[in-house]
């Protein structure tokens, strides 16, 4: 039968909208409120229609949480999956290019972001050059195809990246500029002065040739798209912000910032989050000075934190990822909880509409079978704008049915071979799991 998406673990009928009430939750709104005990959350039309106690139904279907754990949807600020490419390496800039035009609508990582509780993504260019293609933020409504998981009127990004990966240190390349340090920051200058020379060419009124990558450039300058970029050392953290001062942007995020807490008194001062990992350290050489207290810094200081997972395994567990700011810096539950859910949201542009469980916001939320910063917590129901796009139990059942599928298929194919046909020899093809560094 056919299924959406036509692939493993889809459904037979998309997902619709349903008015629902959550009767009796632990609700972590991700807001002032901090977390409600025995509160009521009421779902219609697909955003948070009220919070508090005593709601009634009023028809909406009635969903017993007592005892279990109420928050909005995870949201991944840097990731890679739901993509058939991630870096255009051939240029030291592909502004030109953008992931919304390779969004992988049958990716099976989506379904498993939403058995962790993720209901939105960033889909991130990789970091081979330093000027890295446009972003496509996401809404993981497994099923649809590519342009409903792009988010309606999302707010535009791009990735720049800094450090051995384009200068090409990590792979030995020595056929492109830049190969330094120094070369990188030059590069911003020379592409943004083409930028500005660009614009007002075209504002003189004078013959000009339309240049996508100028335009998107031109966007930065003018505060229209927004800069989320990769960064280990605070060398390169204080280059990148002093020129984005000198042509008058500001940087939007700064991710991995693993040296952020070197910096973060000038990242407040800048205007710039940080998006990090939780205790990633010396994978690789500019990642040395890492240490696990450095989102607890960044955020102590007033940088807007999040973490992001760069992997689409962590994916599912930056519940737990969030958890390591308690141990690590003396976090509160209800902060940890926020940088996995509104800060990320901030960053994004899109705390106005999801991020936090507030009246009026899109009822994208999970409900969790113990505290949902626990190893042992468990995403039980993801819905997305009040749509349930993960359930436990039904996937138990799928899973008995692809189970039940492949024992059919393996008979047949045994029940061939017992017929001495010359058959074609197993083949076997190796899902690629895309990181920053993926060249495909």
């Amino acid at each position: 039968p056919l299924t959406y998406p036509n692939v493993g673990y889809g459904f037979t009928t998309k997902p619709k909208q349903q008015n629902i009430l959550f009767k009796n939750a632990t609700v972590w709104t991700s807001e002032d409120a901090g977390v409600l005990e025995n509160t009521d959350v009421l779902v219609k039309n697909g955003k948070i229609s009220k919070v508090g106690k005593g709601l009634s139904a009023g028809g909406a279907m009635v969903i017993d949480a007592t005892g279990k754990h109420l928050t909005a949807g995870i949201i991944d600020e840097h990731s890679h999956i739901a993509a058939l490419a991630i870096n255009e390496a051939g240029h030291n800039s592909s502004a030109e290019v953008t992931i919304e035009d390779v969004v992988n609508p049958e990716d099976v990582g989506i379904y498993r972001n939403l058995a962790g509780g993720v209901t939105g993504i960033q889909v991130l260019h990789g970091s081979a050059n330093p000027i890295g293609g446009c972003s496509a933020v996401l809404k993981l409504k497994w099923g649809e195809d590519a342009d409903r998981l792009i988010y309606s009127n999302s707010p535009k990004f791009i990735k720049f990246a800094l450090g051995e990966n384009v200068k090409q240190s990590n792979w030995q390349s020595f056929s492109r500029f830049p190969q330094t340090r120094m070369g990188v920051e030059q590069l911003y200058v020379n592409y943004f002065n083409r930028a500005r020379e660009y614009e007002d060419k075209k504002k003189s009124g004078r013959p000009f040739r339309y240049d996508e990558e100028m335009e998107v450039l031109v966007e930065i300058l003018n505060g229209q798209r927004f800069v989320s970029c990769h960064s280990y050392v605070q060398s390169e953290i204080n280059m990148l912000m002093k020129v984005a001062e000198k042509f008058n942007f500001r940087i939007n995020t700064f991710t991995h910032i693993l040296e952020g807490y070197k910096v973060a008194d000038k990242m407040k001062a800048h205007g710039v989050g940080g998006s990090t990992f939780s205790d990633w350290w010396a994978y690789k050489y500019e990642v040395n000075d890492a240490i696990p207290y450095n989102a607890a810094i960044m955020s102590s200081v007033g940088v807007t934190v999040a973490i992001n997972s760069d992997d689409g395994e962590m994916s599912r567990r930056l519940n737990q990822e969030a958890a390591k700011g308690i141990k690590y810096g003396g976090m509160t539950e209800a902060d940890a909880w926020k940088m996995v859910t509104i800060n990320p949201a901030k960053l994004l542009h899109l705390d106005h509409r999801t991020g936090s469980i507030k009246e009026g916001k899109d009822a994208d939320l999970v409900l969790w079978s113990d505290n949902p910063l626990s190893v042992y917590a468990k995403a039980e129901k993801t819905f997305i704008e009040g749509a349930l796009y993960f359930d436990m139990e039904a996937d138990k059942a799928k899973r008995n049915a692809i189970n039940k599928e492949r024992n059919k298929l393996m008979k047949m194919m045994l029940s061939e071979k017992s017929k001495d046909k010359k058959k074609q020899p197993p083949m076997k093809k190796d899902k690629i799991d895309f990181n920053c560094e993926t060249i495909n």
